[in-house]
């Protein structure tokens, strides 16, 4: 399968918002039903220089986004991430390739030190895709999210970029 990692651009408005409103994809991400296309268009459309997103295209169809929301002040070394993958390509590699391109533009282009990500711990294939790219279960949000008519925790995620100051000192206080 030939994947396409590609800035997000406002054509790929309807796209985004049907992947979004897949069950699985709805189920496994803190996303709601109820945004319109045209909101999800508003969305690319002004996203503010502090958002970086792409897409993962297959045969010229979006199957799924990620994106990087960085900090400003004194959290300007921080950056959090966001991604969804298309119900029929889930378990395909689209979630490796876009964090692939997500930790690559985090590490190389934008210096970063941290990352973190917020999960339902019951999305393992997501926690585990997660752990695989350096990221650890920093806490438990206990009945954070509503989902499917019920509370449930999500899991708060971090990454120190590997061999940067922020993980020396990690290290150290550890």
């Amino acid at each position: 399968m030939d994947v396409i990692i590609r800035p997000v651009r406002v054509e790929d408005a309807e796209a985004i918002h049907e992947m979004r409103t897949r069950p699985r994809c709805m189920w496994g991400t803190l996303q709601i039903p109820s945004l319109t296309v045209e909101q999800v268009r508003k969305q690319i459309a002004e996203m503010p220089d502090t958002m970086h997103s792409f897409v993962a295209e297959v045969d010229g169809r979006v199957v799924g986004q990620i994106s990087l929301h960085t900090r400003r002040g004194r959290s300007a070394h921080c950056a959090e991430i966001g991604m969804m993958v298309h119900d029929d390509y889930q378990g395909r590699g689209i979630g490796t390739r876009l964090m692939e391109a997500i930790v690559d533009l985090a590490d190389r282009w934008l210096g970063l030190q941290r990352l973190e990500l917020e999960v339902y711990p019951d999305n393992e294939p997501a926690v585990r895709l997660y752990r695989r790219f350096g990221f650890v279960e920093e806490g438990r949000r206990r009945a954070a999210a509503w989902r499917g008519g019920a509370f449930t925790d999500t899991l708060i995620m971090g990454r120190l970029r590997p061999g940067s100051e922020a993980a020396a000192q990690a290290e150290g206080s550890d």
